[in-house]
């Protein structure tokens, strides 16, 4: 089992950027493949960025990709989401994920491990 807290959270400018990090607990870090997905209000929860157990392999969801970058750090057990020229319909509320299976996920799945999720708000 593996426990997930997001941080890095906030409130920026359209066009600036912000770095969520998901920090993990547990000593098999490495043997979860990691996502990030995010749901605004009143919509379903949307997959943005996912990467391997190795981090040698990432996709995107074509809203964000060339903006967002998600990258990993086995060593210290995080996983990262660099956002830049951030757009207001990037708002929601951004969570990691960590699934067991070796391909990169497309999709939620309830049994996934989830983060709490934290807020991401982008004023026009």
């Amino acid at each position: 089992q593996v426990q997930l807290v997001e941080s890095g959270g906030g409130l920026v400018q359209a066009g600036g950027s912000l770095r969520l990090s998901c920090a993990a607990s547990g000593r098999t870090f490495s043997s979860y493949v990691m996502g990030w997905f995010r749901q605004a209000p009143g919509k379903e929860r949307d997959f943005v960025a996912a990467i391997s157990r190795s981090g040698s392999s990432t996709y995107y969801a074509d809203s964000v990709k060339s903006r967002f970058a998600i990258s990993r750090n086995n060593a210290k057990n995080t996983v990262y989401l660099q956002m830049n020229n951030l757009k207001p319909e990037d708002t929601a509320v951004y969570y990691c994920a960590a699934d067991s299976r070796a391909s990169l996920p497309r999709e939620p799945r309830e049994d996934f491990y989830w983060g709490q999720g934290i807020q991401v708000t982008v004023s026009s």
